[in-house]
């Protein structure tokens, strides 16, 4: 797959065949889409396209948004390799950008940068200035510019029945095995091992402190979940605390991860945990030898779990 930061750098060969969408969280929805325009492109000799945008649109047009993305912009990437895609082209959305009329759009950037023959869209998918023009409209300017529109219906997508808000909300209700059904795969949290205060060597337990320098990424709701992670070329399971671990009376939210069968040093390595299920709420325990009780009982559960998938 080839990425292009800016459509000025976008410059095909051929007509491609194109969707546009922010694709937050790749899930099983916008995969449809994306496997219908790869179809589309062998049996008709295109390049087919994604046109994203990054912020994401609520963030620039929406001063008081505080949406939390499924994905980093290096998440999101990683995702769409695995699909077969030829092209993303990831246009920087600004104010500017969202002054496009819906016509500016369709002749400034589907035809004269995308080279566009075909565009595969949504049914409900809106554009140009403040999001005014449909998919009538679309389809009318389609004929104008001599591009084919395929809209997919409300019927496939409702068969589906989901979206990148459902999934958010699973996420920040601790339900990551709903979200993990909507994604088709485990929502992951990638970042940088840090030191920590290292209490947790201290009762059998040493842990690894994640720091995620994306202020965008969703973190899931606090609690312990059971977890596995790529460290190494090798997988390694554990469970995971998301909190601010009342019992030894943190004031900051951390994330922090015992692996159940590695104990080595990764400090400043880059780490992507995969979040497969929840255990509990987070807890203030009376004493350390309740809390080293209860990661003990919380330890025998993952491993539990793990036999058994």
């Amino acid at each position: 797959m080839k990425i292009f930061y800016t459509l000025q750098d976008f410059k095909p060969k051929q007509k491609t065949i194109v969707t546009i969408g922010t694709f937050d969280g790749v899930h099983v929805g916008h995969r449809i889409i994306i496997d219908k325009i790869i179809q589309n492109s062998k049996k008709e000799n295109l390049e087919s396209t994604i046109l994203t945008f990054f912020p994401h649109p609520r963030m620039v047009l929406q001063n008081n948004s505080d949406i939390k993305l499924l994905n980093t912009i290096e998440e999101k990437i990683k995702l769409l390799e695995n699909t077969g895609l030829q092209n993303l082209v990831i246009q920087t959305f600004n104010k500017s950008f969202s002054e496009l009329s819906a016509e500016e759009f369709v002749s400034k950037i589907l035809v004269k940068q995308l080279n566009i023959q075909k565009i595969i869209i949504g049914h409900d998918h809106r554009f140009g200035k403040n999001r005014t023009a449909n998919i009538d409209d679309l389809i009318v300017f389609g004929k104008k510019y001599n591009f084919e529109v395929e809209q997919i219906s409300a019927k496939e997508l409702n068969d589906v029945a989901v979206s990148s808000t459902k999934i958010r909300e699973a996420i920040s209700n601790g339900n990551v095995t709903l979200a993990n059904q909507y994604l088709g795969y485990p929502y992951s949290l990638s970042g940088t091992i840090i030191k920590g205060n290292q209490l947790g060597r201290t009762i059998g337990f040493p842990t690894a402190n994640l720091n995620i320098d994306k202020d965008y990424k969703l973190i899931p709701k606090n609690g312990v979940y059971i977890v596995r992670s790529f460290i190494k070329n090798k997988f390694f399971n554990g469970i995971m605390n998301i909190g601010f671990r009342p019992t030894l009376k943190g004031e900051t939210l951390s994330i922090e991860t015992h692996f159940l069968d590695f104990d080595s040093n990764l400090y400043n390595e880059t780490v992507t945990i995969l979040v497969l299920e929840r255990l509990r709420d987070e807890q203030k325990f009376d004493s350390l030898q309740l809390l080293k009780f209860q990661i003990e009982n919380d330890k025998r559960i993952a491993l539990d779990y793990f036999i058994s998938i």
